[in-house]
């Protein structure tokens, strides 16, 4: 690819990753993406023949010497790299604030080295925790009930730190439950969303943590590269936090009804305790959304889980994720 603007994603390799470079490669704007992925979540395998189109690397975000060469003329970094899932940062806090929020902070300093490159970077809706105000704004006081939460929090932080201090044009994103294909769920960490069609695929009763009550604001991956790609394109910056959510609230037993009708079948639901440091109820007040991206349209729930259903469904015969390469 020659011309347009340079695109490095870092955790390209993954679950929304792999989506936004899909997106990025059909932009007419976008001239060259750069991948950095250690694979240590994700698979190159998810990038399909999309592969072949970018300049992959395959190295952690702690690396200096990675990022400087992947960071080398790029016009706009997006940072997705990270060890998601808050379970996984209950088990091992200390990987995941290495991950996160070190993270985080090699990739804004090599976005310096670099000349200033724009920083979309993943924060989460974890961030709000214990807060109770529903729908969250971006103004309230988050309240985090775990490191992968706290990680997140140091994330839009150092964003807006670097905003003030260096100039630094950074956009954080708030994400709030998102799913989509490329989702995996064979995994101990697995969202709620492939975790229920692999289930139900399977034959397997859906396993509900807790009454199945708790809502959230679910937000198809075909949404967030939009958002993303237009961003990228039209150089659109905040230093505060985006929500990146249409202010939705769907319980579990509803999610498991729609999946349901969608397959053509009810689903058997086992319930097992509530985990710690989940969240009950999540719903994002997307004002300041729709005022950065007046023409986003959002796709439909319904919609969402087909496309997800279908993309899982494909997947079945023979799994998708295979070692990650350099």
């Amino acid at each position: 690819m020659t011309g347009g603007l340079h695109v490095t994603v870092t955790g390209g390799a993954g679950f929304i990753g792999s989506n936004l470079v899909a997106w990025l490669l059909r932009q007419p704007a976008i001239g060259r993406v750069t991948v950095v992925d250690h694979c240590s979540t994700g698979s190159a395998s998810l990038l399909g023949s999309d592969l072949a189109h970018v300049d992959f690397r395959h190295g952690s975000v702690l690396d200096t010497d990675v990022l400087d060469q992947a960071l080398a003329g790029a016009d706009a970094v997006v940072h997705l790299a990270a060890l998601p899932s808050v379970p996984r940062s209950l088990q091992d806090p200390v990987a995941s604030h290495h991950v996160n929020a070190t993270g985080t902070l090699q990739v804004l300093q090599a976005a310096r080295r670099a000349g200033g490159p724009m920083v979309v970077a993943a924060s989460s809706s974890s961030v709000y925790g214990a807060q109770p105000q529903l729908p969250k704004r971006e103004d309230s006081r988050p309240m985090p009930l775990s490191p992968y939460a706290v990680t997140k929090l140091a994330t839009e932080a150092y964003l807006g730190a670097y905003h003030a201090c260096y100039g630094l044009p950074v956009l954080p994103l708030r994400f709030f439950n998102v799913y989509g294909p490329r989702q995996q769920a064979g995994h101990p960490y697995a969202a709620v969303v492939p975790r229920f069609i692999d289930a139900a695929l399977s034959g397997r009763p859906v396993q509900v943590h807790g009454d199945g009550t708790q809502t959230r604001d679910l937000t198809c991956v075909d949404t967030v590269c939009q958002v993303i790609t237009t961003a990228i394109t039209q150089q659109i910056v905040s230093p505060w936090p985006v929500n990146l959510a249409l202010g939705t609230r769907t319980s579990l037993l509803e999610l498991i009804g729609q999946l349901g009708e969608l397959l053509g079948t009810a689903l058997d639901v086992e319930h097992t305790p509530p985990r710690p440091g989940d969240v009950a109820h999540s719903q994002a007040d997307p004002v300041r959304l729709h005022e950065l991206f007046p023409h986003l349209t959002a796709v439909p729930l319904r919609d969402g889980l087909a496309r997800t259903i279908a993309w899982h469904r494909a997947q079945r015969p023979q799994g998708v994720t295979t070692p990650c390469t350099s």
